[in-house]
Formats: structure tokens, C-alpha cells, sequence
């Protein structure tokens, strides 16, 4: 072979040199258009997600409506009865150890978070109480019916996870007197202006 089929024999090692770099350009081109479309797809799927998630865990409105039974409580929770909540009906408050009906939680998570947008600061002090602890509360505060502080063992809102006690300064109280009913929470007993009850829109 003379210089001339040497040099030939180079041209065309360098051709398919060059041939299989540009494939491999345009497969991980591709490669790259897949894998981004995919992640473009899981960041849609990541989004719905999240907004689910955000409705689920009350950070976003609810305008679920339930069926109540004659004292105003939901059917499908005054089926597991006062006191008896299973933890997978509760909802935690914020990042505090106390829960709630889940829909209440919801409500009121989001219900501190916009007063904390506006500077108001709303605490919690009680939350869901099993039968046990309404026995034990009526034991040392005494019966609301006889003067005392606690419900009748049994029919405390509090057992149904339907109302909590909040720490609540003059502006926080002003605030909720104004704003709570927005998002389902009243205040109903008269001697106990910490004590706010949640009220779900009926069906």
C-alpha cells in the first residue's frame, strides 16, 4: 500500500470517527430531551401533588361539606363515638403535639398561618381529648354544669376533636372575634374566651 492508500485509508478512519462522534452527540441529545420532558412530566406530577397534599393538610381552603347528625357532629365521626377518634381521623396542629378532627386541624392551620402573615400570633393549650382524659379532667376541674370547667364525660367537643383552646393575647382574641368564623370556628361558651369550637359546613 503507497502513501497514497495510506493517507485514504486515514481520511476514512477519520470519516467514521467523526460519524460515530455525531451520533453519539445526537443519541444524548435525545437522551437529554427524553430525561427533560420526564422531568418536566414529574415536576407537573410533583405540582399536583403538592397541591393536593396542600388541600389535605389544610395549608388551602376546604369547601368539603359533611352530613350532621342532631348535636352538629359529622355521622362519619359520631360513628366511632366521643372520645374514640382513631389517630388516621386526627390531624396534627402545626408542628405542636396536639390534633385535632382532620378537617378542624386543616382549618386551623391555615387559619394560624394567615393570622401570622398579619402579625398575630395564636397559640394552642388543648386540642382532642380521649374519653380517659375527659374523665380525668372533670375529676379535677369540675363539671361546666355544676360551676366546674370541663364537659360531661362523653359530650365534650373537645372529645370529638371539634374544638381546642388556644393561648390568645387581646389583639389574638380581637382578631379571631373577627376573622375565625372564615374558617368554620366559633366561640361558644361564654366563660371561656380560649375556647373555640369548629363548625363544618353541612351538606
Amino acid at each position: 500500500m503507497g502513501i497514497e492508500g495510506v493517507n485514504q485509508r486515514i481520511a476514512d478512519i477519520q470519516s467514521r470517527i467523526i460519524s460515530m462522534q455525531t451520533q453519539q452527540a445526537t443519541a444524548t441529545q435525545q437522551r437529554t430531551a427524553t430525561s427533560g420532558s420526564g422531568t418536566t412530566s414529574s415536576a407537573s406530577f410533583a405540582s399536583h401533588l403538592q397541591s393536593a397534599m396542600t388541600t389535605a393538610t389544610g395549608t388551602g381552603a376546604t369547601d368539603q361539606t359533611y352530613k350532621l347528625n342532631s348535636k352538629g357532629v359529622p355521622e362519619d365521626l359520631a360513628a366511632y363515638g366521643n372520645g374514640k377518634i382513631p389517630e388516621e381521623a386526627l390531624g396534627q396542629v402545626g408542628n405542636t403535639r396536639h390534633k385535632l378532627w382532620a378537617p378542624a386541624a386543616q382549618n386551623l392551620n391555615r387559619m394560624i398561618e394567615d393570622a401570622k402573615r398579619e402579625g398575630i400570633n395564636i397559640g394552642i393549650t388543648d386540642s382532642y381529648r380521649p374519653y380517659a382524659e375527659q374523665v380525668d379532667l372533670a375529676r379535677r376541674k369540675g363539671l361546666y354544669s355544676q360551676g366546674g370547667l370541663a364537659a360531661k364525660p362523653g359530650t365534650s367537643e373537645h372529645g370529638w376533636g371539634m374544638a381546642t383552646d388556644l393561648d390568645l393575647n387581646a389583639k389574638a382574641l380581637s382578631w379571631m372575634r373577627q376573622h375565625a368564623k372564615d374558617y368554620g370556628f366559633v366561640e361558644n361558651v361564654a366563660r371561656e374566651s380560649w375556647h373555640w369550637a369548629y363548625r363544618p359546613k353541612t351538606a
